[in-house]
């Protein structure tokens, strides 16, 4: 029997920001990727982080990927405010959130492979600029981070679309479409049905129908106004020229990135710290160690104590 170490250290590599711990650990300081302290986790895929990007789909492909990121950086760095695509991006989502009290963003892919591109963005957006101070340390006086959620648009229509185009709540949308897919059948037929939606869904959420309309249809009068749609519901269409691979990939995420970044610009707010996830943290370390001990623990509300004790009862601790 060993310990284990003499193996870890063969085999394993890290990628760490503390060589102390990754020695302490049993890997060899030789065999760790380091980086800055200062990577938040949310960009972090640029870094040496990417390491397990690059095993997974291959040099080649990572090469790709890194190269579509930088032709988007390169185009928000050096295209003119007025044609800068992630300017444009981020100043309409302020836009709709300051000006049209718009209080979440949806992402809606029109591509399987992107069913867990809406919940990248989540942490992207809303653990940049989640925040209610700005740079000189008041209060913001305005809207910042919206809500940001998504899910594949053939799993959306059936689910929160019906409050996108009917309900009470302005919600801003992105729709992602590629011109081609990487599975096509037949004569392309589910990608023409997949992009007939995207163009479908755009139309009809800007354009709405009208009561003349719904008459013209025949519908009883009863049922009318239950069938107008208002229309004037913004979207934004994103068509990818080809298949979505690493590079369009890597384009896609730095658009965001770079669209984030002007949000946080304009509300004059750091995009680059993430102080919100921290008291939890320490509560949670806090709890964990009045579980073992008797009693509800020390200093908290009566909600949470009650809590704490009834989980104690129920799960015989």
């Amino acid at each position: 029997k060993t310990d284990g170490k003499g193996e870890i250290a063969k085999h394993f590599v890290a990628l760490s920001t503390n060589e102390e711990e990754v020695t302490k650990f049993g890997i060899d300081a030789k065999n760790m990727f380091g980086f800055e302290s200062w990577v938040g986790g949310r960009y972090s895929v640029w870094s040496a982080i990417g390491l397990s990007v690059a095993i997974y789909v291959g040099y080649d492909n990572f090469h790709k990927f890194l190269a579509g990121a930088h032709a988007m950086d390169k185009h928000f760095r050096e295209t003119p405010l007025k044609e800068n695509i992630p300017v444009l991006g981020g100043l309409l989502s302020v836009w709709y959130s300051d000006f049209f009290q718009a209080q979440t963003h949806l992402v809606a892919p029109f591509d399987q492979y992107l069913h867990r591109f809406p919940a990248y963005l989540q942490q992207l957006s809303m653990e940049s600029n989640g925040k209610t101070i700005t740079s000189d340390g008041s209060p913001a006086k305005y809207t910042t981070g919206p809500i940001l959620f998504g899910e594949p648009c053939t799993n959306a229509q059936h689910s929160f679309f019906q409050l996108v185009h009917q309900g009470t709540k302005l919600i801003p949308a992105d729709f992602i479409l590629a011109a081609k897919s990487h599975n096509p059948i037949g004569d392309n037929v589910h990608q023409k049905m997949l992009a007939s939606n995207y163009f479908a869904q755009a139309e009809a959420l800007m354009v709405g129908k009208t009561a003349d309309q719904v008459r013209a249809e025949g519908a009883p009068e009863e049922l009318v106004p239950h069938k107008i749609f208002l229309g004037n519901r913004p979207t934004t269409s994103i068509l990818v020229g080809g298949h979505i691979g690493p590079a369009e990939l890597g384009a896609l995420i730095v658009y965001y990135e770079h669209l984030t970044f002007t949000e946080a610009a304009v509300w004059d707010i750091n995009a680059f710290d993430q102080w919100g996830v921290e008291l939890g943290k320490v509560l949670a370390k806090k709890i964990l160690k009045e579980l073992d001990e008797p009693g509800n623990g020390d200093g908290h509300d009566a909600s949470t104590g009650g809590l704490i004790g009834a989980f104690k009862k129920y799960s015989n601790l």
